[in-house]
């Protein structure tokens, strides 16, 4: 095997046409083996032998794509000391761009002897790990090009690519659960006439289900435990494991943008698949202890922890932050993905303890041309103290507003004193933003997604019920702030119920499209998904996560109600505002009131309405008749008002519409009580003329005056 002295840059293994350069940095290391695997499995190795900073580098004339490889790292152990070498171990490469196989679990992955951890073990991890493979990075990407949906007009669908098609029946068997099956037209005109504009997929890096999990005959569905930040996951390719993954991953990007709709990575950087001391030596673990994991300075044996997760990321060390940094611009420049969901993003942001919005990682992404120019989407907590970061991440940044979801979840179940809290959601939450510099879009808002009940069990159960999970329902969060409408589970035997229920699901969809912010929508509530209660689904690869198409026959008013709401929301700018409402009867001239807030009675709100703790309806005037936006010709077209009548009150309340300078002639364009939304009464109604909304309903009228 002839090897040429190659270079430090970029790291990974880089096919060029001719050979493969290999580097992987490693300040702990003493020597380094490339093992290259050839098809029987028989290992070959190949010492690094040249280094420049910490990186071990070489050049293999005779290596190309389909090669497996992987590392081994002969340096000192001493897990006292926070150093963890084991040349027995086969490593994965961090910068590795696609993966064969899966691990399979063995004492051998592990660097000590299970029955006496305090011994090394030394047993060849070889035949029970993935490998690593070279890819070819070139691709015909045609004319594509980002859609670069701006974030007032992008609806955000939240997916997992195996759950959201595995069960489809228009997708080929053999594409099912893929990135294949993702880029079918048929799921694709499905996400378009439902008005998304971007679907964030769960974990697509590649990942590695936890050894206990395994053994109780469960999985890591989710994929919330990365062990490759280049890769993406090998389960999820129609078409093998040896670097087609790479081509069927963007061929999915390039049919996703000809529809016009951008692609969004849920990322995990905050830990990685190895847990903490007692995991297993997979990759960084045995590369580079110390350089990669965040470890106590007085206990380097002990991994400090805000993930939850056994380990966290070592974002103080710059080779952590570069293979963050380089994994990012990786998926933005070759793979085409329009942006980044960040999981448990306030890990990343704790250089000492505290979460430090100043920290070194948004410092990087601010001044990056190429990262900073993608939609960043921070989920704004970890499990650490001081974790919990709503409205606190920086001016280039959008979160999840959790405070959002709670919100609506307490005003439509009938809490006391919610109204207040729920019209500062409703219109974008400036109390968590505008300080900020930011605009409305910075709220990623959501009622319900993968973490917890779909919008089906929302208004279904009052509990958990995660019994599947062979944890005895401990696990997942009590705090649902759900309503089962009076019965709990399924209730097919009274029709009231399931009614109330169908309704409720409108309620929360309306309020999600007409919010100021970005409303996200989670995979399959358009249909009436269920999880049969089940609040913490990530180790169910099976019916209870995957998007059951078959409902989709059975609830086409709700589906039908979905893309009413959501072509509502597209059509009209007042409902998609780039800035903050400035208030009530602001600007010149009578009735130029951008918002307004109104009793039923019709008269203004006053600070004794909203304090008021058994209020639960109120109506509210947009008026977007000050809002201009180009319409296909180009021509600029004025928006028109709107009135939204909200009661979550178990009882129908006669609204009544407020005096002419807010709007002379009302039709009603929305009503929740109807299963498809349509209008009962499409009469004009005058000023002071009464509209009567039921129990848990919202009714929607625009001016035609």
């Amino acid at each position: 095997m002839h090897t040429w002295p190659g270079a430090a840059y970029p790291l990974g293994a880089t096919w060029d046409g001719w050979g493969t350069n290999f580097a992987l940095f490693s300040e702990a290391a003493e020597r380094v083996e490339l093992c290259l695997f050839d098809e029987a499995g028989a290992e070959s190795r190949v010492e690094l032998t040249e280094v420049d900073g910490f990186v071990w580098h070489g050049y293999l004339p005779a290596v190309g794509p389909g090669q497996r490889y992987g590392y081994r790292i002969h340096g000192p152990h001493d897990a006292r000391r926070g150093l963890r070498c084991a040349p027995s171990k086969l490593l994965l490469d961090p910068y590795g761009k696609a993966v064969d196989g899966e691990v399979s679990w063995n004492e051998a992955l592990f660097d000590y002897q299970w029955a006496d951890p305090k011994r090394a073990n030394t047993a060849n991890s070889a035949p029970f790990m993935p490998k690593n493979v070279v890819i070819n990075p070139f691709f015909d990407w045609g004319n594509d090009r980002p859609p670069r949906i701006p974030y007032h007009d992008t609806v955000i669908y939240e997916a997992h690519v195996r759950g959201l098609t595995l069960r489809h029946p228009e997708i080929p068997l053999h594409q099912r659960g893929t990135y294949a099956g993702l880029a079918h037209p048929a799921v694709i005109e499905h996400l378009k006439r439902v008005g998304v504009t971007a679907v964030e997929l769960l974990p697509v890096h590649q990942f590695v289900p936890e050894q206990a999990m395994q053994s109780r005959g469960l999985t890591n569905y989710w994929g919330y435990n990365t062990i490759g930040f280049l890769a993406p996951h090998n389960r999820y390719c129609s078409a093998g494991q040896r670097g087609e993954q790479v081509g069927e991953f963007k061929t999915m990007v390039k049919a996703l943008h000809t529809a016009g709709i951008e692609v969004i990575l849920d990322v995990v950087y905050n830990h990685t698949a190895e847990g903490d001391g007692r995991g297993p030596t997979l990759c960084f673990r045995g590369i580079d202890n110390r350089a990669y994991y965040r470890l106590d300075d007085a206990n380097p044996w002990r991994y400090i922890d805000y993930t939850g997760c056994g380990n966290s990321l070592n974002v103080r060390h710059p080779h952590s932050l570069q293979l963050i940094m380089d994994s990012l611009r990786y998926w933005i420049l070759e793979m085409h993905v329009d942006g980044f969901r960040f999981d448990l993003a306030s890990a990343l942001a704790r250089e000492l303890h505290d979460v430090d919005r100043l920290s070194t990682f948004f410092d990087l992404v601010q001044q990056d041309p190429v990262v900073s120019q993608v939609k960043l989407i921070a989920e704004p907590w970890d499990v650490g103290e001081g974790g919990y970061q709503v409205g606190n991440f920086p001016p280039l940044w959008t979160e999840w507003n959790g405070k959002y979801r709670d919100t609506v979840r307490d005003f439509w179940r009938g809490e006391p004193a919610t109204l207040p809290e729920f019209a500062s959601r409703l219109t974008g939450s400036s109390d968590l933003y505008e300080t900020s510099g930011r605009r409305p879009v910075a709220s990623i808002n959501f009622v319900t997604c993968h973490d917890g009940f779909t919008l089906a069990d929302l208004v279904s159960y009052n509990g958990k019920h995660n019994e599947a999970n062979g944890e005895e329902n401990r696990d997942g969060t009590d705090d649902n702030r759900s309503w089962n409408c009076g019965v709990e589970g399924p209730a097919e035997e009274n029709p009231e119920i399931v009614e109330l229920r169908a309704r409720q699901q409108r309620n929360f969809l309306t309020t999600l499209f007409l919010s100021q912010g970005i409303p996200m929508l989670l995979a399959g509530d358009e249909i009436s998904r269920t999880q049969a209660g089940n609040n913490n689904a990530y180790c169910q690869d099976n019916e209870i996560s995957w998007v059951d198409w078959s409902r989709a026959a059975g609830e086409r008013d709700l589906l039908a109600f979905t893309r009413r709401v959501a072509r509502l929301r597209r059509h009209h700018p007042v409902f998609r505002r780039r800035r903050f409402f400035r208030g009530p009867y602001v600007g010149s001239g009578e009735g130029a009131a951008d918002i307004a807030w109104l009793t039923p009675a019709g008269d203004e709100m006053t600070e004794a309405d909203w304090r008021a703790s058994y209020a639960k309806s109120v109506a509210v005037f947009l008026n977007g008749s000050e809002i201009t936006e180009p319409d296909p010709r180009g021509d600029r077209v004025t928006d028109q008002k709107f009135l939204l009548l909200f009661n979550a009150g178990p009882d129908p309340i006669t609204f009544t519409i407020p005096e002419a300078r807010l709007g002379t002639d009302w039709e009603i364009v929305l009503d929740t009580e109807n299963p498809r939304g349509e209008p009962q009464d499409e009469g004009g109604f005058l000023p002071k003329t009464k509209v009567e909304v039921a129990r848990h309903a919202i009714v929607v009228l625009r001016s035609r005056g």
